[in-house]
C-alpha cells in the first residue's frame, strides 16, 4: 500500500467513525450548512470562498481535533487495517491466559468478601439512606459508614507476584541488543517475558520541560503564550505546548484541549445522571472506593484537602458505562454479575443462562492505590497484563533494562544482597504513575511529558534515574528495610533536572 492509498484508507476509516458519533456529526454538519447559506459563501465561486469560511468559522480546527482523539485512541496502523470482528485485542494466547486467570482471582477475591460480610454487590438504597447521601454530597467524607472489615481486593504487591510468574512458552535467553538497537529484557530481573526496550538513547525523544523554579519574567511569557495557545483551541498545539511544561493556573484547561474532555451541557447532563445513580444504587464497589480513599488521599498531606472531590469523582466514575468502551481496545474483559431479583445482585458467577450485567457499570473494579491514578487515557495500561508497549510488563521490563545497563554495580549489589529485586522497591511508584510519591507541582511536570508524548516511558526512566541517585545510599544498606527507608521520601527530590541530566548523558 502506497502512501496516497494509507492515507485514504484512514481517512475513510476516520470518516466513518465521526459519522457515526452523533452528537458530533450533527453538530459539525448543522455548523456547516450555516456557512454554505452565510453571505460569505459565493456561488460563483463556491469551492474558493467556502473553504475561506471554513477556516474563519473555527470548524476546521474542531474537525481536526476530532481526528486527533480518535487516532489517540487507536494508532493509525489500527485504522488502515481492514475491520475484523474476530480480531484478538491480545495477539499472545499465554498472556490472555494469564489476564483471565487473574481476572478470575479478582472477583473471586470481591465475591468472597462479599460473602463473609453478607453484603450484596448492588442494591436499592433506602430512602433515608439516599436522603443522607444528597444532603452530605459536597461532604462525602463525613458519611458514617463502618468500613474496618472492608479489604481491598488487591494490593500492588499481589499484581507484581503475578507479572513475576508470566513466562513464553517460546522463552530463549536474548541478551544484548536486537538489529535495531532495542534491548531485549532477560531473566536476571523479575520480569522474565522478552520484550523489546527502549534504551537510554533511544528514550531521548522524550524533551523534557525545563526546570520548574523559572524567573518572573519566564514564568509570565510561558503564561502568556499559553493563553495565545489555549485561544487556538488547537489540540495538536495544546499538546506540543505540554513539551516544555504547563503554568499552574493554565494546567486544567490544557489538559482538557488536549484530553478531549471539555465539559458542556451534555456533560454536565450525564454527570448529573451518574450522581442520581450514586444516590439511589448502593454496590459494594462505593465501599472499596470510599475505603481506599481513606487509606490513600485522606492520609497524604496533599490530598486531604481533595478528599471529599476524589469521592465525588470516583463514586460517579464507578457508574460511567462510557468507560466500557476502553475494552474493545485492551486485553482485560469487563465482570459479570448474575441478578438474583429485581434491585439486588447476589454473585458473580456471570451465568450465561441468568440475567447478567456488567459489574460495576464501568467495568472497572478498583485496587489499593486506585483513588489518586490517573486512569483513563493511560493508567488503564497499568493494570491489566498485556504485550503493549505502554502495559505494565513493557513499562517493568524497561527499568530493569536501563538499571542494568546504566547501573550495573548497582545491579550487581542487589543480586549479591538476595534480600530483594529492585523492581520490587519501586513497582508501587510505576504503577501509580508516582502518584502519592512526587510533592503534586512535580507530579503535575511529570504528567505534562506523559500527555505531551502520549507516553509512560517516562515512568520507568524515572525510577531507574532515582535508584541512580541515591546509588551511594544504597550501596552502603544490606537489608530490605534499610533499602526502604533510602527510598521512603522522594519529595526532596529535584525530578525534572535528574531526568534532564539523565538524557543528556546518553
Amino acid at each position: 500500500m502506497d502512501d496516497k492509498d494509507y492515507s485514504d484508507a484512514i481517512a475513510e476509516r476516520l470518516s466513518a467513525e465521526i459519522r457515526s458519533q452523533e452528537s458530533l456529526h450533527k453538530g459539525l454538519y448543522r455548523d456547516l450548512l450555516k456557512i454554505a447559506a452565510s453571505p460569505s459563501v459565493h456561488e460563483e465561486d463556491f469551492h474558493t470562498t467556502f473553504l475561506k469560511a471554513l477556516s474563519r468559522s473555527g470548524i476546521e480546527t474542531r474537525l481536526q481535533n476530532a481526528v486527533f482523539h480518535l487516532l489517540r485512541t487507536k494508532g493509525p496502523e489500527e485504522w488502515v487495517r481492514p475491520a475484523d470482528r474476530n480480531k484478538k485485542k491480545e495477539p499472545l494466547s499465554y498472556i490472555v491466559k494469564i489476564q483471565t486467570c487473574w481476572e478470575k482471582r479478582i472477583l473471586k477475591s470481591l465475591n468472597a468478601m462479599a460473602n463473609e460480610l453478607g453484603l450484596c454487590l448492588a442494591k436499592i438504597r433506602s430512602q433515608e439512606e439516599q436522603d443522607e447521601i444528597s444532603n452530605k454530597w459536597s461532604e462525602l467524607s463525613t458519611l458514617d459508614l463502618n468500613l474496618s472489615l472492608i479489604r481491598p481486593v488487591y494490593a500492588p504487591k499481589d499484581f507484581l507476584e503475578v507479572l513475576a510468574q508470566i513466562t513464553s512458552p517460546n522463552a530463549v535467553d536474548l541478551p544484548g541488543k536486537t538489529d535495531n538497537g532495542a534491548n531485549h529484557s532477560h531473566t536476571w530481573g523479575m520480569i522474565k517475558v522478552s520484550f523489546a526496550t527502549l534504551s537510554l538513547k533511544q528514550l531521548f525523544y522524550l524533551s523534557l520541560p525545563q526546570h520548574q523554579n523559572q524567573n518572573t519574567t519566564m514564568e509570565s511569557e510561558r503564561y502568556s503564550l499559553g493563553t495565545k495557545v489555549l485561544k487556538c483551541n488547537h489540540a495538536p498545539l495544546s499538546q506540543e505546548f505540554l513539551k516544555s511544561g504547563s503554568p499552574h493556573s493554565l494546567r486544567g484547561k490544557i489538559w482538557s484541549q488536549v484530553l478531549g474532555s471539555e465539559v458542556g451541557e451534555k456533560g454536565i447532563e450525564y454527570y448529573e445522571s451518574l450522581k442520581a445513580s450514586v444516590i439511589r444504587n448502593d454496590i459494594l464497589v462505593d465501599k472499596l472506593i470510599i475505603k481506599d480513599i481513606q487509606l490513600t488521599a485522606s492520609n497524604d498531606d496533599n490530598y486531604f484537602v481533595f478528599e471529599d472531590t476524589i469521592l465525588q469523582v470516583l463514586l460517579c466514575f464507578s457508574r460511567d458505562t462510557e468507560v466500557l468502551t476502553k475494552f474493545q481496545y485492551r486485553s482485560t474483559t469487563p465482570a459479570k454479575a448474575t441478578l438474583r431479583s429485581i434491585g439486588m445482585s447476589k454473585n458473580m458467577n456471570g451465568n450465561p443462562h441468568g440475567n447478567t450485567v456488567i459489574y460495576p457499570p464501568n467495568g472497572v473494579i478498583p485496587f489499593h492505590g486506585f483513588a489518586i491514578a490517573f486512569y483513563l487515557q493511560f493508567a488503564c495500561k497499568l493494570h491489566e497484563i498485556s504485550s503493549d508497549s505502554q502495559g505494565i510488563l513493557s513499562l517493568c521490563s524497561t527499568f530493569e533494562t536501563l538499571l542494568q545497563s546504566q547501573e550495573p554495580d548497582l545491579w550487581t549489589h542487589f543480586v549479591n544482597l538476595d534480600v530483594t529485586q529492585p523492581l520490587r522497591c519501586v513497582f508501587r511508584w510505576i504503577i501509580r504513575g508516582f502518584s502519592g510519591h512526587l510533592p503534586p507541582e512535580q507530579l503535575l511536570y511529570l504528567w505534562d511529558v506523559v500527555l505531551a508524548y502520549d507516553s509512560m516511558e517516562i515512568f520507568p526512566l524515572l525510577a531507574a534515574v532515582i535508584l541512580s541517585y541515591r546509588k551511594d545510599n544504597l550501596m552502603m544498606v544490606s537489608t530490605l528495610q534499610g533499602i526502604e527507608a533510602v527510598l521512603a521520601d522522594l519529595s526532596s527530590l529535584p525530578i525534572i533536572p535528574l531526568l534532564q541530566l539523565a538524557l543528556e548523558k546518553r
